[in-house]
């Protein structure tokens, strides 16, 4: 598996836990949209797309399968928002 592309939209909402919403591109043929970044005791995680059940409940709509794509999701999405948050302050 290869990720692509990643593109990242910073969320300014002032203190706000949702830091940025991402999409990734897999083998330039599969895009994942609605990834949130967020922040919580100053560390950074994902959040796949996910919905609301009728129990209250959130399910995620798309996920990796296991901890290795988990974490190579996470790597490339987090290296990009860290490289969006780099751009924007200077």
């Amino acid at each position: 598996m290869e990720i692509s592309d990643v593109r990242i939209r910073l969320v300014n909402k002032g203190d706000n836990k949702l830091k940025a919403v991402a999409s990734i591109t897999i083998d330039k043929c599969f895009v994942v949209h609605d990834i949130k970044i967020i922040e919580a005791n100053n560390d950074a995680f994902i959040a796949m797309p996910s919905r609301k059940t009728n129990d209250g409940e959130y399910k995620d709509i798309a996920h990796p399968l296991d901890t290795a794509t988990r974490d190579i999701l996470k790597k490339a999405i987090l290296t990009a928002y860290y490289d969006e948050l780099d751009k924007s302050q200077n």
